[in-house]
């Protein structure tokens, strides 16, 4: 269905180009936005800009960090233990094992998962990242690194590959336990399981 208002079109256009937005709830939260005093409108418009004007990839674990905060506040804390990396593959995963409160460790944000079938490759993540830290100031303190990439085909091929590259540096490699049904997503898993798998990890 299309509106009266060109504007209005443009706005449920935008909406629903969002991931998990159909085109029906693009429309309710076009009509919320349109009844919102202007100042609530100006508010989502600064917000917006200012995601893409001031988060940047940390220079160490890629997380998302701002701009002169880089290294990230993980990164430099002192009350991390720097022996143990969690490989994840997005931010929001380690949002998610952050808030169980039972991992101390470091991270490293791959931002995906090599993907042939979709064209992505090793080169495409931050696999070159990562063995930058192995191999330079870092070295010296990692003894393992937990592999906490999604439990689908493309996690497993990413898993292999990374084991692959980083065993003969002599570093422990393991994953996290399987208590997390196979397809689901790391950041709809409750704590209580993430804790477990975190503790239940496996080596590889």
């Amino acid at each position: 269905m299309r509106y009266s208002s060109a504007a209005l079109d443009a706005l449920i256009d935008e909406f629903a180009k969002l991931p998990g937005i159909g085109r029906k709830t693009a429309q309710r939260l076009s009509m919320y936005m349109l009844h919102e005093p202007r100042v609530e409108a100006e508010k989502l418009a600064s917000a917006l800009l200012e995601v893409k004007d001031k988060v940047i990839r940390c220079s160490i674990c890629q997380n998302i960090t701002d701009v002169g905060v880089d290294p990230c506040a993980l990164c430099t804390s002192k009350a991390r233990d720097r022996s143990v990396i969690c490989v994840v593959e997005s931010p929001v995963d380690m949002f998610a094992f952050e808030k169980t409160g039972y991992y101390k460790g470091l991270y490293h944000v791959l931002h995906g998962v090599i993907s042939p079938l979709d064209g992505i490759g090793p080169d495409d993540i931050k696999v070159r990242e990562l063995l930058a830290r192995l191999s330079g100031g870092e070295s010296a303190e990692v003894k393992e690194i937990v592999l906490a990439l999604n439990p689908t085909i493309e996690g497993e091929t990413t898993s292999i590959y990374l084991t692959r590259l980083i065993k003969p540096l002599g570093i422990t490699m393991t994953k996290i336990a399987r208590g997390i049904p196979v397809g689901a997503e790391l950041e709809f898993i409750d704590e209580a399981t993430l804790s477990r798998a975190m503790e239940g990890r496996t080596a590889v």
